[in-house]
């Protein structure tokens, strides 16, 4: 049975998931394991289209098929784990109806999803470690894009630049 774990210094809880999409590069690698475990606490199924080792592979098209997973239905949610999370993020909103988000603290990752209605974390390995990583994640995993209107008012400018306009 799922437990819901509760966010540090909040009452929150973390959603359970029917499907999450993940993603790794060579450089994202060290954080694979950890990442991989708190998703499967959280969640019924993970696609996983990462990297299995350190060997090098390039980060676009690692990016490409984990946010298709989004494209295709079969999640809301991606995370993303390179070197610095910026190579993942550029890609990631290369994609019409992706909106992505470097996140190397809580904050940053749970206004993403709330203000901006983000549905992919990026998450750099040299830069965050994995205590630090999994909360972000969590946070990430926990928020909840707002209903008020000046916020779906600006998301939805996001996708008329999307379109050229």
């Amino acid at each position: 049975m799922h437990t819901p774990e509760t966010l540090s210094g909040d009452e929150q809880h973390i959603p359970f998931r029917d499907v999450i999409g993940f993603a790794n590069d060579h450089a994202g690698f060290p954080l694979r394991p950890p990442v991989l475990d708190l998703l499967g606490r959280h969640s019924g199924r993970i696609i996983d289209v990462g990297a299995r080792s350190e060997e090098p592979v390039d980060f676009p098209d690692i990016t490409r098929r984990a946010v298709q997973t989004i494209l295709d239905g079969d999640t809301d949610r991606v995370i993303l784990l390179c070197g610095t999370g910026a190579g993942a993020c550029i890609a990631a909103n290369k994609v019409r109806g992706i909106r992505a988000a470097v996140a190397h603290d809580t904050y940053v990752a749970r206004q993403a999803v709330v203000h901006d209605d983000v549905n992919v974390l990026c998450i750099g390995a040299w830069i965050t470690g994995p205590q630090v990583a999994l909360d972000i994640v969590r946070h990430f995993l926990a928020a909840q894009f707002s209903d008020e209107e000046h916020f779906r008012r600006r998301v939805a400018k996001l996708a008329l630049l999307e379109q050229g306009g």
